[in-house]
């Protein structure tokens, strides 16, 4: 079996989103491009960049904005599923997304410093 190694995000990351299953630290605020997003369970967020998840393969899938090939990406720690990574998307509008990161708002918390 092998063992996987959480990462921790710097105390100076003082708002950030954990899993809320297991707490592992998921993203850094300064990571969050836009809280308008829709899952597969209810609303979502789009990050440039997370920590802890591990990612599955890609397949296609028509989602609200058209065809995009997306993999499902989980927590690394706890294995849960939280939402989806973009590999690629098939219309030049939606190219912007290409690299980053769905996480659905039913499987994080905010941590640190948040009031």
């Amino acid at each position: 079996m092998v063992k996987t190694f959480q990462k921790y995000l710097p105390n100076k990351c003082h708002r950030t989103y954990s899993c809320v299953h297991c707490r592992a630290h998921l993203a850094n605020h300064d990571e969050l491009i836009s809280k308008s997003f829709q899952g597969s369970q209810g609303r979502a967020y789009l990050f440039n960049d997370v920590v802890n998840v591990g990612c599955g393969p890609a397949e296609e899938r028509v989602l609200l904005t058209g065809l995009h090939a997306v993999a499902d990406i989980f927590c690394e720690c706890c294995k849960t599923t939280l939402g989806w990574k973009y590999e690629h998307a098939f219309e030049s509008s939606q190219k912007y997304k290409e690299g980053k990161f769905i996480i659905e708002l039913a499987h994080m918390i905010k941590d640190n410093g948040w009031e």
